[in-house]
């Protein structure tokens, strides 16, 4: 379908009713609980097959993909509204371990996909020397990661990217689960597990998604009258200046450094924290919402998800299945023996929980990561959560910069040095852990 002017709302109105009709299977039916697969992620899957690249019956257009560009910035623009303020105080040793635990194994993953796209695929298959960052972007950043990543990396001319980063993530999705509920049923065997709940026994919220009466909760206060200015009319406008703001600036920079054609969603983060500042400093950002903000960019990601997914080209991850395929099992294969070798040497209580969780993070999404510790951990008595909240305030500016300028050294021959510099700021942090202590065999004895 060619695109008109009604084609975005005819895009946004098919895969709206998509994303209804997963959250519908999600609600009813029994394997989808079990693996707890997002209703957006269906939806990715039904406009993928039911859309233009498959059986043609949806009308969905050809500017589908870039949606993704667009929603990712508006996603990024949320983080510095929602993020709170950087304590003092809190950098205890727990904290530490989970700092180092999760930054060198982010670190590593990227230097992995990118040395095996640099030096291994590329002795067999003729690919683009970035090619091995897709997993990477798939597996740690998600949907999310996978969106900014192509969007980067198509300012470049790698147009192939973000299919080949969705591919990773959706598969990093669905394996996050399968593996996921197979290390717990093992944990649970091996007397690995220190809380651990059958899925029978998960109250019907976390199977189906729906929340009883007497468990929800308001989605944000009222700032304004409504006669005035709606409150979600404020924080959306809030959200989408920054947004602006990001792509007048990421314009500015292209104009003033061509070699540094920064992403519109990294510029948004910093015009959002920009925007922050001014907001605190004329004592009006008592106005905005976090909770609204948050659910907004909720619902910014479940679209970003689906249109994601429904963009895939088919034609792009058939070409590549191959090295596509071994990226990212080895990619799998290495991050579950990362994750549960250091997981137990670095954390003093609830190793298995904290790594459980790691694991659903590192190869799905922060919610999956969720799933499955409320799976081994109900009550949430680890604190994983709380120490991982406090350890990524300074793992997210890491995180923006490897999205951020990995397309700038790919682009200009430098990928080497990235590889090299992310190999090495991993294997330092670890050294650090190991000189601070923080790395032992396991006590559960130990608070």
């Amino acid at each position: 379908m060619d695109f008109t002017p009604w084609s975005l709302l005819v895009d946004v109105g098919l895969v709206s009713l998509l994303l209804l009709l997963g959250k519908l299977l999600r609600a009813r039916v029994r394997w989808i609980q079990r693996l707890f697969i997002p209703p957006s992620l269906i939806a990715g899957f039904c406009g993928l097959l039911l859309g233009p690249e498959v059986l043609g019956w949806l009308p969905l257009s050809s500017q589908m993909g870039t949606y993704a560009g667009i929603l990712i910035a508006l996603v990024f623009s949320c983080i510095p509204l929602t993020s709170a303020s950087q304590r003092t105080g809190d950098g205890t040793s727990r904290v530490g371990r989970m700092w180092a635990y999760s930054q060198a194994g982010m670190l590593l993953q990227w230097a992995l996909g990118g040395a095996l796209g640099l030096w291994v695929l590329n002795l067999f298959w003729s690919l683009d020397q970035a090619f091995g960052l897709a997993m990477p972007a798939g597996f740690c950043g998600g949907h999310g990661t996978a969106a900014a990543i192509g969007e980067a990396f198509s300012r470049y001319g790698v147009e192939e990217m973000q299919s080949l980063a969705m591919t990773a993530a959706t598969v990093g999705i669905i394996a996050s689960v399968i593996v996921g509920m197979w290390m717990i049923s093992w944990g649970a065997a091996h007397g690995k597990t220190s809380f651990l709940q059958r899925f029978e026994d998960l109250p019907p919220e976390l199977r189906t998604g729906i929340l009883p009466k007497d468990k929800r909760s308001s989605m944000g206060e009222a700032s304004f009258s409504a006669i005035s200015l709606d409150s979600m009319t404020f924080n959306f406008a809030v959200i989408a200046l920054i947004a602006l703001g990001g792509y007048g600036l990421s314009k500015l920079i292209a104009l003033a450094w061509p070699v540094l054609m920064l992403p519109v969603f990294s510029c948004a983060f910093i015009a959002g924290l920009l925007v922050r500042w001014f907001l605190g400093k004329v004592k009006a950002d008592e106005h905005i919402s976090k909770p609204i903000v948050s659910h907004l960019s909720g619902a910014f990601t479940d679209y970003l998800v689906a249109f994601g997914v429904a963009s895939i080209k088919l034609e792009v991850v058939g070409r590549y299945i191959v090295p596509l395929l071994i990226l990212l099992a080895v990619g799998l294969a290495l991050t579950l023996a990362y994750v549960f070798w250091v997981g137990a040497r670095i954390h003093r209580q609830y190793a298995f929980e904290k790594s459980i969780f790691t694991w659903g993070w590192f190869t799905g999404t922060m919610a999956m990561g969720i799933a499955l510790l409320r799976i081994s951990d109900p009550d949430s008595k680890s604190g994983c959560l709380d120490d991982y909240a406090l350890a990524y305030l300074y793992i997210a500016p890491v995180e923006i910069a490897l999205v951020s300028l990995s397309p700038v050294a790919f682009a200009y021959g430098w990928g080497w040095l990235f590889v090299t510099v992310c190999a090495l700021a991993g294997a330092g942090i670890l050294g650090l852990a190991v000189a601070k202590g923080w790395m032992r065999p396991q006590n559960k004895t130990d608070v």
